[in-house]
């Protein structure tokens, strides 16, 4: 008799009752940073100061968030071999590393600089992470969607 394997999906090793952690904080960083490029955008169609302060809180919380999901993202790459294996796994940490970069430079100098770092620089750097989140959403979509990475195997629905 010969015995068929089927091979198991790539598992997240960061995980709470067999839910990835990765996947349940991505969305906060995406939305701060989101909303940090909405909030630019009505600053500089008002000049509402207002708006500046509230991208400084956008910007703080969601590096934040991004360093959690970047640990347990870590994680789980450190722990699957599979995963590690995935040029989209790397694709889309590379990326997002870049994110946290110009977050990091972008939250400082509206810090230091306030209104005068949002029109033209901020909000152009705003414009990038955007463009740069939708690319590695992209790439997260692919390693789930495609690779299956952090999906239930059948037997793991069975328990």
């Amino acid at each position: 008799m010969v015995q068929h394997t089927i091979p198991r999906n790539p598992h997240s090793t960061a995980s709470i009752a067999g839910h990835p952690v990765h996947a349940m904080l991505i969305p906060f960083p995406i939305a701060f940073f989101v909303a940090t490029f909405v909030c630019d955008l009505i600053f500089w169609r008002t000049g509402n100061p207002g708006w500046v302060t509230a991208t400084l809180w956008l910007l703080g919380a969601g590096l934040t968030m991004a360093v959690l999901a970047a640990l347990a993202g870590l994680t789980d790459v450190l722990g699957d071999t599979q995963i590690r294996n995935l040029q989209d796994a790397w694709l889309h940490a590379g990326g997002n590393v870049v994110v946290v970069l110009i977050e990091i430079y972008n939250w400082y100098s509206r810090y230091a600089d306030a209104e005068a770092a949002v029109v033209p620089v901020g909000l152009v750097l705003s414009l990038i992470v955007v463009l740069i989140l939708l690319f590695t959403g992209w790439k997260g979509w692919g390693m789930v969607y495609r690779h299956h990475v952090g999906v239930a195997d059948d037997s793991d629905q069975m328990r």
